[in-house]
């Protein structure tokens, strides 16, 4: 959650600590019995060494303890077989932390001047300074739960009181880890204001850890909300070398997983100390990265190493996003550092409002505290000068005095509240209505460890907010991806051996579509859709079959009704010179048959053009077939009699014409017909051709086609046809030398010769051609063939009939028969 900072004191921490406070009460009894031994000769309990430590104390009826981070380094002397220790140094005077440390001064000092809360009760302090080393940290720890007395006796249960009642801090996660895993064995209950690794939200291991600042998983959702805002799906990750930095990266990353906001270019650790190679291999790192935006889960000290090299390398244009440990850090908000990490972004602790702190802070004086340090002289610099107590402090500009950006002060703050409201309630208890054992109270002077009861988890209201840089929002946010956004029509292809940010955009395949940027996959289109050249949407395909609207549909629908009107045209003429020898040569009435059959045979060619339906489809094939059957069985019937007339004019022949008499011509041609019917019959009824949406061979058409349902009944029907027209043909061939009074063979022969050529032809064409083409073939085949026949058989006769009719009498055809003879 991002939320501004600010709101009043007693408004904002009472809401923080009110669920805190109520389980603190359960647990500050426990810290009675620490560090006590079990003896049955000793009578007291002596510390086997003493720790050097920096440290303010004031007394009191109940001690708190505190963990600050007054020096940021500290220096270990050589080890030496000496019975006496060496002492630790520290250095590098931090301000802001003996600000920190001053403020849970002041919030017991408000405490204790406090008549409604703890009355009659004093609370006293012991505060140390970590030294922002770990074994500074824990001894100062082991100090405050042992006390600071050489010796002291064993009461008679063999227990002693604790000297501090609860601990606030520490401000390092690491340490918190360290010091809560052994302290928090005794239940004594540690606040701390400052360490926010997620792994101390464990209750099973950290049943006394409690804290006013958020876990880190709170923080880490937040970034990942400002990636994914502005578009940031590819960035660097760098870590601290620690609990804090570890486990941190490890939260991001499995959150950033699951979240689907991005990747990371790559993931380092900050070494502690004075590492400068490895920190020069982890900037040039950065340099060379395409990622623009930098997190880092870092301490202040880390950070102020990280940037002595970011200068000396002189990196900049990198968006860096920081955690709270130093986001409001002053000491990285210098001009020298502007041009570097101008327009960071980051996650804050909540800032609060301390009344009364300014002036309690002008009141500091080195007479003010116990300062009994073990030898050291008290929290200065090493090597400065001791206060004196004249120094007038409000003349002074220090950061010490500003108390305009109350961030980890307001939960050190919250946290003493926390522990004294808690003590409150426990004192205030009712017997018989107790917490502990048989419902019982407890006091000041009853605490000890044979009270036993369960610590509870603690519920805290913590609030973040974004550190606030405005030349940064007026610009416009850098660009940060390993690639750019797929657009619609494209998907994402994986690069191989790269994270999932780093794709390449493909081109969405023929007949499928992405409407949205960074597409995983393409959708298929639906059947009767085509994708769009942009493959962005489906636009429905585009209906394909041969239309009398098209230019080859026009052509092939004229030239068949220019058949038809010829074959209608020669009919005429035949009928009126039907009493001429040329018209009643060779049975006039099979010609007749012929011409209406070719007329068919024009007209049938009309059913393959137009939008396939049912009846079009069953009908056009039956049509055709049953068509050319009646006019090549006329024509083979017109052979067999020119071959038995033939045959009848020689001696003793006469007998063969009474097989091919004026019935027995219908009659064949009837039978060879229903053949033909019947076949066309048998196929509709066990497999009728249908009309079908052919996709397959267009993505973006729809072709509309008949399929012939029956590949079988197909082929029979043609074939059927065939054999007729190749029986036609040899009969005609071997009369093709009979004298020129029986010629009409002939012209048998050619016609079934442009016949069957036309038809031999169609076979290879017709498989070969695709959709409307198909029709096309089919129906050019049929115009090609009833044009061969109409003009092969009846050109020559409408030739003689209108244009020499001196040569259409009987006279000159036998004149002629007889000069040839």
């Amino acid at each position: 959650i991002l939320q501004s900072g600010g709101g009043s004191v007693m408004g904002t921490f009472l809401d923080t600590f009110m669920f805190l406070y109520v389980d603190l009460i359960l647990i500050l009894f426990f810290s009675s019995f620490f560090l006590s031994e079990s003896s049955s000769v000793l009578s007291s309990c002596r510390l086997r060494r003493q720790f050097y430590l920096n440290g303010i104390h004031k007394p009191g009826d109940v001690m708190l303890g505190g963990l600050f981070e007054v020096h940021y380094t500290s220096i270990f002397p050589e080890l030496t077989f000496t019975s006496e220790p060496s002492k630790l140094s520290c250095q590098g005077f931090d301000p802001p932390g003996f600000r920190h440390a001053m403020t849970m001064a002041f919030a017991i000092d408000e405490i204790n001047r406090n008549s409604n809360l703890l009355p009659n009760v004093t609370l006293g302090y012991s505060l140390y300074d970590n030294c922002a080393t770990l074994v500074i940290g824990f001894s100062a720890a082991l100090s405050l739960v042992s006390g600071r007395e050489e010796q002291f006796l064993l009461l008679e249960n063999c227990s002693g009181t604790s000297p501090v009642l609860g601990i606030v801090g520490d401000s390092f996660s690491t340490f918190s880890i360290a010091t809560s895993d052994v302290i928090g064995l005794f239940n004594l209950p540690i606040v701390s204001y400052f360490a926010t690794c997620s792994c101390l939200s464990d209750r099973h291991r950290f049943p006394s850890f409690f804290r006013t600042i958020p876990s880190d998983a709170f923080q880490v959702h937040a970034m990942i909300q400002i990636l994914k805002h502005f578009g940031w799906t590819w960035a660097g990750l760098l870590i601290s070398d620690d609990d804090y930095g570890h486990h941190a990266a490890q939260s991001f990353q499995t959150e950033l997983v699951q979240s689907g906001g991005g990747c990371l270019a790559y993931t380092e650790i900050l070494p502690w100390g004075e590492n400068t190679a490895e920190l020069w291999r982890i900037v040039q790192m950065m340099k060379k990265s395409t990622a623009r935006v930098v997190i880092v889960f870092a301490h202040q000290i880390t950070m102020i190493q990280l940037m002595e090299e970011v200068v000396r390398q002189n990196v900049t244009g990198l968006q860096w996003m920081a955690s709270e440990a130093w986001t409001t850090a002053a000491v990285l908000q210098t001009p020298h550092l502007m041009p570097y990490l101008g327009g960071t972004l980051g996650i804050a602790i909540r800032r609060g409002e301390i009344p009364g702190l300014r002036d309690f802070l002008l009141r500091t004086h080195p007479d003010l505290y116990d300062n009994n340090n073990h030898g050291n002289t008290g929290w200065v610099e090493s090597g400065g000068a001791i206060c004196t107590g004249e120094e007038v402090l409000e003349s002074v500009e220090t950061e010490f005095l500003d108390v305009s950006n109350l961030r980890p002060e307001y939960n050190i703050y919250k946290a003493v509240y926390a522990l004294a409201y808690a003590l409150d309630d426990m004192l205030q208890c009712t017997p018989g209505r107790g917490p502990f054992s048989g419902n019982s109270c407890t006091t000041l002077q009853t605490m000890d460890s044979s009270l036993d009861f369960p610590c509870h988890n603690i519920h805290l209201l913590i609030h973040l907010t974004p550190f606030v840089v405005e030349s940064f929002l007026s610009l416009q946010p850098p660009r940060s991806v390993c690639s750019e956004s797929c657009p619609p029509g494209t998907r994402m292809a994986r690069k191989n051996g790269q994270p999932v940010c780093c794709f390449d955009c493909v081109l969405c395949s023929e007949g499928k579509f992405s409407n949205k940027p960074d597409s995983v996959e393409c959708t298929s289109c639906p059947e009767d859709f085509a994708s769009s050249p942009q493959r962005d949407h489906c636009v429905p395909k585009k209906i394909e079959f041969l239309s009398y609207h098209e230019p080859l549909g026009i052509c092939l629908t004229s030239t068949s009704l220019l058949g038809t009107f010829i074959c209608a045209v020669v009919l005429g003429i035949f009928i009126h010179h039907r009493s001429t020898p040329v018209v009643r040569a060779n049975n006039s009435e099979l010609s007749f048959l012929i011409l209406m059959s070719l007329k068919l045979c024009f007209l049938c060619s009309l059913l393959f053009i137009g939008r396939p339906r049912l009846w079009t489809c069953q009908m056009r094939h039956a049509a055709f077939g049953i068509s050319f059957v009646l006019c090549v069985s006329c024509i083979l019937v017109k052979t067999m009699v020119v071959l038995a007339v033939f045959k009848a004019s020689k001696p003793g022949g006469g007998a063969s014409l009474k097989w091919f008499g004026a019935v027995q011509q219908r009659g064949t041609v009837l039978l060879l017909t229903c053949i033909q019917a019947a076949i066309c019959v048998v196929w509709i009824v066990s497999a009728s051709p249908l009309p079908h949406k052919n996709t397959q061979y267009h993505s973006d058409k729809i072709v509309y086609e008949c399929v012939v349902g029956s590949t079988v009944g197909f082929a029979v029907l043609l074939g059927y046809i065939g054999l007729l027209a190749i029986l036609s043909f040899l009969l005609a061939f071997l009369a093709r030398n009979l004298p020129d009074n029986f010629n009409e063979a002939k012209l048998i022969t050619f016609s079934m010769l442009i016949f069957c050529a036309v038809w031999v032809a169609f076979v290879p064409a017709y498989v070969n051609s695709p959709g409307k083409y198909a029709d096309a073939v089919e129906v050019f085949a049929i115009l090609a063939s009833s044009f061969g026949l109409l003009v092969a058989l009846f050109g020559p006769k409408c030739y003689i009939i209108l244009l020499r009719p001196e040569r259409n009498t009987k006279k000159a055809i036998m004149g002629r028969a007889t000069s040839k003879s």
